[in-house]
């Protein structure tokens, strides 16, 4: 027995012997009457306070008994015709469980038990009723509402009045879901809940939609079945973690929803053309108790936004990583490639060590080449922007991209005849279509096309994979392939570096971060569509540019060490101990004058002690001043020194808003002997310039 079936039980006994409470007052007042007054008051008074409070007590005891009688009689009332009406059987009992009242269904179906305890229904279907009744009114009174499955496939079901002592039972043939006896079957008539421009949904304790206003049902379209059978919440909307049914049973019963709200997932459907979210808050519902109001808003475009930040968010760190680690290992292999560099001068090509030496070079460039495709996918790389035709770069690139390929695979060139130019870095462009040509080879291992397309498309709008695109001309490159394709629950994570569906051994998982960094650095959008047994597409956008093709000055490439001595004075800056002794003794080696400094606060220490050098050679990224700040500082009282950075990556230094340095060219880590050599030189060479010339 519950505590409230108690309290009504003893309320209905105390009521019966409501005569009995007045003894007390009888026993007082003869006792004050016929004991002496100097003897006995004292007892006579604390015999009349005992029997007033014993009167209070009873007689508030008998008032709530009365109260919930009314209340009772009231809720049965509003109730008796829906019950007397409704095609199931339905009984209505007190909160001690008696039968008050059952309609004719019930009475053809299992018997008049008007006046018995429920227990002898619940005998009739269930071997152990007493455990299973006690079991069903336990959970009506936690969430208001109870089921009871049958060997039937029968259900009977147990709501209680949270405003009233009254318990619904009701008996729900196979197939048919419960409704909520206590919610008044209410025909769609145009009234205030369905005039508000907001979309509300009533639902009762047990989680079935009472109803839905108009806008409620523009909102979730054909999602919302329009028809006689009651919907549950939890087949419309997936809960965050947990069942929706759950959320609205936990909130009726704390009788108070604190305002929160959920954001709900709508549950897929075959025909949905997206992913939709709902925000959903809980009240409790004025009208239809018991009962919540349900208020949706949708909240797709926000869960949308959501998701960008996040997946944007997780880029970033790991691109901050990846050039952080990248940083650290340009100048080891600085230090690995430049000493190595100084042993080989000591050696020819005879000495039986040389052939050591060689190798211990050629896996230094391997290792700056996949420090380089991490410098990529972090966008810190010093890109050599210029203006390309894509017709021209792939027809110098075609005869490398056959030989990738190999016999069994066709490789297709198409251009779009208005073909516009775009600005980036013809060697890292190469890069990626070499990287993306190389992943539809893997693909295709018994053979088939490759397709490269470039065309023009003007985009007013496009949004997709979590982008945006502005408004504006693209160049798009398609590379094509016929291969094996990828699963649906792998395509976002391909970009990821070190992520590879190959096998171990047959790649580093930087090929598509490396294509990913280089397009988003150059300003373009990448994208991938592909389906399983059917093949791969990649899909290059570019801003396309409104003018011709602007001449560029090549870049000079290493070649054979430069036999230029001189007698010039060099200022050497390097925080790290074993690249600055490599430098500093290839620099010697040349005849440079070499004075080396471990930090920017060093140089500027020895140029005010009178030091005057012709040119400075200094890391970018030292702890305390960096490189361009202190080198500006120095131009200052030195205008025509020239000026060379090394660096592994630039941090944007020499970006847009920084001003320029004059007299300065760059040296990306990690670099030979033969280049820093180089460097030096042409700069020594090249007229100095003056920032305002």
């Amino acid at each position: 027995m519950t505590s409230g079936e108690t309290q009504s039980a003893v309320s209905r006994n105390a009521a019966v012997a409501l005569p009995l409470l007045m003894l007390p007052v009888v026993v007082a007042a003869v006792a004050a009457l016929a004991l002496p007054q100097s003897g006995y008051g004292l007892a006579a008074l604390v015999i009349g306070t005992i029997a007033v409070a014993w009167y209070i007590l009873g007689g508030v005891i008998s008032l709530g008994y009365v109260l919930d009688r009314l209340a009772a009689r009231r809720a049965l009332a509003s109730i008796r015709h829906e019950v007397v009406a409704a095609a199931d059987p339905i009984w209505i009992c007190d909160s001690d469980g008696l039968v008050v009242l059952q309609n004719e269904a019930s009475r053809t179906g299992f018997g008049d038990i008007a006046g018995q305890n429920i227990l002898r229904l619940v005998s009739q279907l269930r071997a152990d009723a007493l455990d299973d009744l006690s079991g069903l009114v336990r959970r009506a009174g936690y969430v208001g509402c109870a089921d009871l499955a049958l060997g039937s496939g029968d259900t009977l079901t147990l709501s209680r009045a949270e405003d009233a002592p009254l318990q619904v039972w009701s008996y729900h043939r196979q197939g048919t879901p419960p409704p909520d006896p206590l919610a008044a079957d209410e025909a769609e008539t145009p009234d205030d809940f369905e005039a508000i421009p907001v979309a509300l949904l009533r639902i009762a304790p047990n989680g079935y939609i009472r109803r839905a206003n108009a806008a409620a049902r523009r909102l979730l379209g054909a999602s919302l079945p329009q028809g006689a059978d009651p919907v549950h919440i939890g087949s419309l909307l997936d809960g965050p973690g947990r069942p929706a049914g759950e959320w609205i049973a936990e909130t009726h019963a704390a009788r108070r929803s604190d305002g929160r709200s959920e954001v709900l997932r709508l549950r897929a459907r075959d025909d949905a053309a997206k992913e939709q979210h709902f925000q959903v808050t809980l009240a409790m519902d004025p009208v239809e108790q018991p009962g919540l109001i349900a208020v949706l808003n949708d909240a797709s475009a926000l869960k949308t936004l959501e998701a960008q930040f996040v997946q944007s968010q997780k880029m970033q760190a790991i691109g901050q990583l990846a050039g952080g680690v990248a940083h650290d290992f340009n100048n080891l292999l600085t230090a690995i490639r430049g000493h190595c560099d100084l042993l080989m001068l000591r050696h020819d090509k005879g000495d039986p060590d040389y052939a050591d030496l060689d190798q211990i070079g050629q896996n230094a460039n391997r290792a700056a080449s996949l420090v380089g495709q991490l410098l990529a996918f972090s966008r810190r790389q010093q890109l050599q922007l210029e203006t390309l035709d894509t017709r021209d770069v792939l027809a110098e690139l075609t005869h490398l991209l056959n030989r990738l390929v190999g016999e069994k695979i066709t490789l297709t060139i198409s251009h779009d005849p208005t073909l516009r130019a775009i600005r980036a870095d013809k060697r890292q462009l190469e890069q990626v279509i070499m990287n993306l040509v190389v992943n539809a080879r893997d693909a295709m291992p018994a053979g088939g096309n490759i397709e490269i397309r470039t065309d023009v498309l003007s985009i007013d709008d496009l949004a997709r994979d979590k982008v945006s695109l502005p408004k504006g001309d693209y160049l798009r490159i398609r590379v094509t392939d016929e291969g094996c394709g990828i699963e649906a629950g792998l395509v976002d994570k391909i970009f990821e570096p070190f992520f590879t569906t190959k096998r171990v051994g047959e790649g580093t998982g930087l090929g598509l971060s490396t294509a990913y960094g280089i397009v988003k650095q150059t300003g373009g959008y990448i994208f991938c569509d592909s389906e399983v047994g059917k093949g791969t597409c990649f899909s290059l956008y570019f801003p396309a540019q409104a003018g011709v093709r602007q001449a560029v000055r090549p870049v000079a490439a290493a070649t054979e060490m430069t036999q230029i001595l001189q007698r010039a004075s060099v200022l050497l800056v390097e925080d790290e101990a074993p690249v600055r002794a490599f430098a500093a003794r290839a620099l010697r080696l040349k005849g440079y004058e070499v004075h080396e400094a471990a930090s920017a606060e060093e140089a500027l220490a020895l140029l005010d002690g009178g030091l005057t050098v012709d040119i400075f050679v200094t890391d970018v990224v030292m702890p305390g001043m960096d490189g361009p700040s202190w080198v500006r500082a120095a131009l200052r009282d030195r205008p025509e020194t020239r000026v060379v950075f090394m660096s592994g990556y630039t941090e944007d230094i020499f970006g847009e808003g920084h001003n320029p340095i004059p007299n300065a060219a760059f040296l990306a880590k990690p670099f030979t002997l033969n280049e820093l050599i180089q460097a030096v030189a042409r700069q020594m060479q090249d007229p100095p310039r003056r920032l305002d010339a």
